[in-house]
């Protein structure tokens, strides 16, 4: 893993996308490359002309490598301080605040602190990674301010094939034993089934047993998505699955390549988590995010016969797929 270490400027931001989507107002990022490596992850499309790839010679859509900022701590607790209109801040929004590098600097736990430590904040941890186990002990004293989601995205069954696919990140199994745990001592939780990748997490039986592990872990919402289709993710998802083997898998995620299997794979897995949520949990808890650009006139029509839970984001004009 080729690590840069390099100052961004930000600290606590307002996040209006993220507010859209019912996560938080506000966001902390301590980086703009996530070691963790998911390789269908779609932040590299959103960040790409930033300019600290450039600065560090590193291609937005490659793996391999992170990019973090050890000297985030000082800007979050300056505007923790600052910031006189206080509310949800999510840590963190496009990387992860404790991956490997992250962790080397404690970067989680101080920014969590950080915040915290003022009046007004509450806090939304997103992480892939049971190192956040660590922070229990600070996360106890403030346990009223903070929402703990662990990003799951699959059955414990398909260990071998998310391994592949999120190579740095935590077992699936190291996920749901921390956020057991969370559950046990009366933390707040979440639910973070993003994304729901086809032939690895979409069937009726896997999706029943996430949103019972939801419920089991109390959580207080349930936030799933169908992948983004945006920029190379699913064409190297693909392409790593059929190299480790996994011929179904891959096929599948590849079929999603396609506008209209992709519209098609959307509509059925929104369906199937609405029936899910309906019998095991509450609707009214149900946030499923959906750009619908790309949806074929049938599945709109279709998911808006019934968008109970759908979060409705970006414009309603048609897009372009990734390739």
């Amino acid at each position: 893993m080729r690590v840069h270490y390099k100052e961004l400027k930000s600290g606590i931001n307002r996040t209006p996308e993220f507010e859209k989507k019912q996560l938080a107002s506000y966001s902390i990022n301590v980086g703009v490359k996530c070691g963790h490596g998911c390789l269908y992850c779609s932040t590299g499309a959103m960040l790409r002309t930033h300019k600290l790839f450039r600065e560090c010679g590193e291609n937005p859509f490659g793996f391999g490598y992170a990019i973090v900022d050890p000297s985030t701590l000082k800007r979050v607790e300056k505007d923790a301080k600052r910031i006189k209109k206080r509310g949800l801040v999510q840590l963190c929004t496009t990387v992860d605040a404790w991956t490997p590098e992250a962790q080397e600097f404690d970067l989680g736990r101080k920014c969590l602190k950080a915040v915290l430590s003022q009046p007004g904040w509450t806090v939304r941890i997103l992480t892939k990674n049971a190192a956040v186990f660590r922070d229990f002990d600070l996360i106890e004293e403030y346990k009223d301010r903070i929402l703990i989601g662990i990003s799951i995205t699959a059955t414990q069954d398909k260990s071998d094939v998310i391994s592949v696919i999120e190579p740095q990140a935590s077992s699936i199994k190291e996920r749901m034993v921390v956020l057991r745990e969370a559950k046990a001592r009366g933390f707040r939780t979440y639910a973070m089934f993003c994304p729901l990748l086809p032939g690895i997490a979409d069937s009726t039986e896997q999706i029943d047993r996430l949103i019972q592990f939801a419920t089991e872990v109390g959580a207080e919402e349930i936030f799933a998505e169908p992948v983004n289709a945006r920029g190379p993710g699913l064409k190297l998802t693909q392409q790593a699955l059929q190299e480790s083997g996994f011929e179904k898998e891959a096929a599948a995620v590849g079929s999603v390549r396609n506008q209209k299997s992709w519209s098609r794979y959307t509509a059925m897995l929104i369906s199937n988590i609405q029936r899910s949520v309906y019998r095991f949990h509450n609707i009214d808890r149900l946030r499923i995010l959906l750009y619908p650009s790309n949806l074929e006139a049938d599945q709109l029509h279709q998911i808006r016969e019934d968008d109970r839970g759908v979060i409705w984001l970006g414009k309603k004009d048609s897009g372009n797929m990734g390739s």
